[in-house]
């Protein structure tokens, strides 16, 4: 679906133009058009690369899909791909936003993603005086809008942590904990596969060596190599406490289970000398002590239960009971 098709000349903008109309201001000296697409047809794509000239392999993997953060040259053009996040308690929706790069054209196209780019394009209107440097700074203003949305994802993934965190010594919340935690370390391991590649990606529009399109704002790339160097470190930072989380909450589980068997283990000592004893006295010997005696079975139950009673006592102060 076209969501808009705008021509710009010196950092200006000329008109919304119709897909008809592109050839036209292309041949335009200083003008370049920015196309946006969402969840294109194959026809759009189609059109779009008639139109821009664009790599019938660059076209095929934006109408596909499903690829990941990586930059790609084809002659004096570029084709960019970007995965978009949308994060909620449950999970991350992952949407791609594959960017088509030439001196006079950019071609964005959206797929699988609810939040759109209008931010952007009115950023880099008021922007003027970057505006002019072409194509390569919209590349930049939208590059550096999807890193800024991974910021909110990192800091809500902060903040489920550490309510897991909070309740790793509740007794009996171990499983529970667990299974949280390896939810979190899926989230985490979608968002490290969209920002790893895309630093590479970043780095190389920052570098002496990047594409002639992106020569005059290499600078701002490296903003964006910056700031995705963050988003990593938070990403390294938040596993190692997940691992760490996953540990003591194993080592919380061996501790409840060690203090139900302690309990049991005392119980079954209490009844044990309650048995051994019962035991004896049940062997009907008639030579037996006390056998014939008028209180011998209240004595025998006044010593089974005092024994009892002591072992009691004992695991009590032990902390075993």
């Amino acid at each position: 679906m076209l969501v808009n098709c705008v021509a710009y000349e010196n950092g200006t903008r000329l008109a919304d133009i119709t897909i008809e109309e592109i050839s036209d201001y292309l041949e335009r000296p200083g003008c370049f058009v920015w196309v946006a697409l969402r969840d294109a047809t194959p026809l759009e794509l189609e059109q779009m690369k008639e139109e821009f000239k664009l790599h019938e392999l660059a076209v095929e993997d934006a109408s596909h899909g499903h690829q990941r953060p990586k930059l790609e040259e084809y002659g004096e053009s570029l084709f960019v791909v970007m995965h978009l996040l949308e994060s909620n308690k449950e999970e991350n929706n992952l949407g791609e936003l594959n960017v088509f790069v030439g001196f006079n054209f950019v071609l964005t196209v959206r797929n699988r993603s609810q939040k759109d780019f209008l931010e952007v394009r009115d950023r880099c209107e008021r922007e003027k005086h970057l505006l002019k440097q072409g194509a390569g700074f919209v590349l930049y203003a939208l590059m550096d809008a999807v890193v800024d949305r991974y910021f909110p994802i990192i800091d809500r993934l902060e903040s489920e942590l550490e309510e897991i965190e909070e309740q790793i010594f509740t007794k009996g919340a171990a499983r529970s904990n667990i299974e949280q935690l390896y939810g979190l370390k899926r989230k985490i391991m979608v968002l490290r596969h969209a920002v790893a590649p895309l630093m590479e990606v970043a780095g190389k529009l920052s570098g002496s060596r990047g594409p002639t399109v992106c020569s005059n704002i290499r600078d701002y790339f490296r903003d964006v190599y910056d700031h995705l160097v963050r988003i990593n470190a938070s990403i390294d930072t938040i596993r190692d406490t997940i691992g760490t989380a996953i540990q003591v909450n194993l080592s919380m589980g061996s501790i409840e289970n060690n203090e139900v068997s302690k309990r049991l283990a005392a119980w079954a000592g209490i009844f044990a000398i309650a048995t051994a004893l019962a035991g004896i006295w049940g062997m009907n010997f008639n030579l037996m002590p006390e056998l014939e005696w008028e209180y011998g079975y209240p004595l025998a139950l006044v010593i089974i239960m005092s024994a009892c009673l002591f072992l009691y006592i004992r695991f009590k102060r032990i902390g075993w009971l």
